[in-house]
């Protein structure tokens, strides 16, 4: 199902050696791996973005993850299409990158190249040094297609339409746990917000009801100035959405934020967003 064709004069070389930025490449990709069976990949001159496959029409949830070129690639060389289209776009099997990165806990560096070994392939290649001072390295060969120019247009970037109400996430192990408890009990989940830092996560079945209260959350002064002024900040914005789709985004999600954020569009969208220094994650999840 691969495609065989020569990455021909594209090129990609990324090679990282700071452990910190290592050990977070690492827990992205066991993000994506839990979040995105196949992904494609989308290298650019300034940044690393991993997308969905698939109709855009989908219900299902969506991943979008960007991986900023910043200070933290030691090398970052690429040349893609052509001059105006410096871009590659590359299909690959999520749990074949996580496999391959995640023995580079300990790395004195870890590579990642776009080769063409009798087919595309992304070769991860972790250098790791022993006690005696040699160093080996592990070499991993990934298959992966090549997606044409004119398939672009399938993967674009997602827009994303101002929200009604974003807030900024309470600790996400707390809210793991509850929505651990509320799978238990039903298929859907109310997500609530409001402009006074105010949430509510609530199930209601026939046989039980459940919310959770979370408050002084704050909210992104941003989201402040884009609300119409006699609105209300104590009203709740609300969106109904999938137990199941909202517990894989928790027990998937492996990167430890320094900003998290809930954005809400009324009853059709919840917008988690997870932003670590180069890195920013973000996973739709559509009403019901």
């Amino acid at each position: 199902q691969w495609l065989l064709s020569s990455p021909g004069s594209m090129k990609f070389r990324a090679k990282i050696t700071n452990k910190g930025f290592i050990e977070l490449f690492i827990q992205v990709s066991g993000t994506i791996a839990k979040l995105a069976k196949v992904c494609v990949l989308r290298v650019c001159q300034d940044k690393l973005c991993f997308g969905p496959t698939g109709p855009r029409a989908t219900r299902e949830a969506r991943l979008w993850c960007k991986v900023m070129r910043g200070a933290s690639f030691y090398q970052f060389n690429m040349e893609g299409v052509s001059e105006e289209l410096n871009e590659i776009y590359l299909e690959l099997i999520s749990e074949h990158l996580y496999r391959a990165v995640r023995s580079a806990g300990n790395a004195a560096s870890l590579k990642i190249q776009l080769t063409n070994k009798r087919r595309p392939c992304l070769t991860v290649a972790v250098e790791l040094a022993s006690r005696t001072g040699h160093t080996h390295v592990m070499v991993h060969d990934l298959p992966v297609r090549v997606l044409p120019r004119r398939w672009w247009k399938e993967y674009p970037e997602p827009s994303i339409q101002v929200s009604d109400v974003s807030v900024y996430l309470p600790a996400l192990k707390t809210l793991k746990s509850i929505v651990e408890r509320m799978a238990n009990m039903g298929d859907n989940v109310l997500v609530e917000a409001n402009l006074n830092g105010k949430m509510n996560l609530s199930i209601e079945t026939d046989v039980v009801s459940i919310k959770s209260y979370f408050k002084n959350l704050g909210n992104p002064l941003k989201s402040a100035h884009s609300v119409p002024q006699d609105r209300d900040p104590e009203s709740m914005v609300q969106v109904r959405v999938e137990n199941r789709k909202l517990l894989q985004f928790f027990e998937g999600q492996q990167i430890n934020p320094t900003t998290a954020l809930c954005n809400i569009l009324s009853n059709t969208l919840l917008h988690l967003v997870l932003v670590h220094e180069d890195v920013s994650l973000q996973y739709f999840i559509p009403a019901l």
